[in-house]
């Protein structure tokens, strides 16, 4: 009997994804946690010529150059104003084979929710502010929604392969 219930307890446990919620122009978005290395001070970011304009710059993390993008930029709206709230939430992907941290720029990070996969609506064919390919999900939460990113594709795209190529070593940034 207990290992019945425990089965059922596991079964619901994997039923539910947590995210990272933050807010963006107003709008509350999420990234699944296990993508989410760390969440940082907004501060630091140094300015390279000639980046895509969603690009802020990049950080110096522990050592590492990490790009940062402008999520509102990103998805075609102004820039963000950088405010007291203003974090930039570390992001761990997939690039070419390899894994890279990217540094995205929110107005505030919210909390961890926890998320059912039977809560979770497909993205809208037309009408929200961002490309709907962006758009993993859509997560019901308390009455309202939350747009849950596809990271994978809002953070590699041809802003990010142009990193790649004459991106500035870390020992370039450190002089």
């Amino acid at each position: 009997m207990n290992a019945r219930i425990e089965a059922t307890a596991l079964q619901a446990a994997s039923d539910r994804t947590q995210y990272l919620t933050f807010m963006l122009g107003g709008e509350v978005f999420a990234i699944g946690i296990l993508a989410i290395k760390e969440i940082i001070e907004y501060q630091g970011v140094t300015v390279v010529p000639m980046m895509p304009a969603a690009i802020r710059g990049v950080i110096n993390l522990r050592g590492a150059v990490v790009p940062v993008m402008d999520l509102s930029a990103r998805f075609g709206q102004p820039s963000s104003e950088v405010g007291k709230r203003t974090c930039i939430v570390i992001v761990e992907m997939a690039l070419d084979g390899e894994r890279r941290d990217v540094g995205v720029v929110v107005d505030a990070v919210n909390a961890v929710l926890e998320i059912a996969r039977a809560e979770i609506e497909p993205a809208p064919a037309f009408g929200a502010r961002i490309r709907t390919d962006f758009i993993a999900g859509m997560g019901k939460v308390n009455g309202r929604f939350v747009i849950l990113l596809d990271v994978e594709r809002v953070l590699s795209n041809a802003d990010l392969d142009a990193l790649g190529e004459g991106w500035p070593a870390p020992a370039a940034l450190a002089a």
